[in-house]
């Protein structure tokens, strides 16, 4: 079990690297602290989504076998004898000094995140007479959602890298990453102003829900691929294994429950299989560039003036498709380089950023777009 005293340290790492973006919003003027901090807080979160994918790329992710210390200590600096006996043992292993600091300076970020959200939780609560209980409900969601998100963490290490285990961390990440932008993007302030700002909704929240439901799909078979190490299962591109329908095992490869390479029978996963896995997600790429180019393009079109903003989400929107085109495909035939892998995974949550953007310009109505005539 661990001690008290780890828990102390680990509490105390996570104040210092919390403190810092305090500081720095502490100092920097402009809106409100609170506002600022529910941004900075969509920022961090994306780059421990990035650095999470860093750390599995680099098969980092059982650099420190238990959880949430490393070999009981706070850091790898001081179980350096433990690794370096894990690392002779076993030379080819994942347990290495590098891979070590490597985890814990992902467990180190997501300690961050968690306390600036106990943070945002104390400045709502703070705030209650002035911004109404709404803010604050949230923010504990947020805090819940987090916190589950840290037992997924632990069972990743605790499970040895089980395949669902890690797909769901991931999509856990990238769904605290929606909540957050939707948290931040709402103008707590503006709401309780006499003043009533009037917002255009030109984006069709039909439209935008299918695009949500395919893109989470698609993050779903990605993270598939990835945790099954199914991305060379294909390696050529656009045929797999020369074929334009390989041969498939739908039951072996989407058998959820199951160790990491093994099928559900305990025997290793069969290639078959692994093609499988790679090829759905190859497929079901080209429905979420058609949904997501489609709400792009109408955005792009819908955007005026006064609805700048939305243009620069629809133009992000647009851009980060093409480079998870090009990440993806490269995945495939420069054979997984590490940098396009990053690069992809940070895509698709760009993409879900995006989403969650424009559904500040999004209705179920109809959107009738009026013309100025001249007389």
């Amino acid at each position: 079990m661990p001690s008290l005293i780890l828990f102390l340290e680990l509490a105390a790492i996570a104040i210092i690297f919390a403190g810092l973006p305090l500081l720095y919003l502490w100092r920097k003027p402009g809106y409100s602290f609170f506002q600022k901090l529910n941004w900075v807080l969509v920022f961090m979160t994306f780059d421990l989504i990035v650095f999470g994918a860093f750390t599995r790329l680099t098969d980092s992710g059982l650099g420190c076998p238990d959880w949430p210390g490393c070999y009981g200590t706070s850091n790898p600096f001081h179980a350096l004898t433990e690794i370096q006996q894990a690392e002779s043992a076993m030379p080819t292993g994942p347990v290495t000094v590098i891979k070590a600091w490597i985890e814990m300076i992902h467990r180190y970020l997501a300690m961050t995140v968690g306390a600036l959200i106990l943070v945002q939780v104390g400045i709502a609560f703070s705030k209650l007479k002035s911004l109404g209980k709404n803010p604050l409900l949230g923010s504990l969601g947020l805090l819940v959602l987090v916190c589950v998100q840290g037992a997924f963490g632990a069972w990743t290490v605790t499970l040895k890298l089980q395949p669902i285990i890690v797909t769901i961390h991931l999509m856990l990440a990238l769904v605290l990453l929606s909540c957050l932008t939707l948290y931040a993007q709402q103008s707590w302030e503006e709401k309780l102003s006499a003043v009533r700002v009037l917002r255009i909704r030109p984006i069709s929240a039909q439209l935008l829900t299918l695009s949500f439901v395919v893109l989470f799909i698609q993050v779903f078979l990605g993270a598939w691929v990835s945790t099954n190490y199914a991305v060379l299962a294909c390696p050529d591109f656009p045929t797999c294994m020369g074929s334009i329908w390989p041969e498939t095992n739908w039951s072996e490869g989407f058998t959820l429950w199951r160790q990491l390479g093994l099928n559900a029978q305990g025997e290793f996963i069969s290639p078959v299989a692994l093609q499988t896995i790679h090829w759905t997600h190859r497929l079901f790429a080209a429905l979420v560039l058609m949904v997501l180019g489609t709400l792009g393009l109408k955005a792009l079109k819908l955007a005026t003036p006064v609805l700048s903003g939305l243009g620069l989400v629809a133009k992000l929107l647009l851009a980060v498709l093409l480079l998870q085109i090009v990440t993806g495909i490269s995945n495939v035939i420069f054979q997984w380089p590490l940098l396009a892998a990053l690069l992809h995974t940070a895509g698709s949550a760009a993409l879900v950023f995006c989403l969650v953007r424009m559904s500040y310009w999004a209705s179920w109505k109809p959107f009738i777009q009026k013309k100025m005539t001249s007389i």
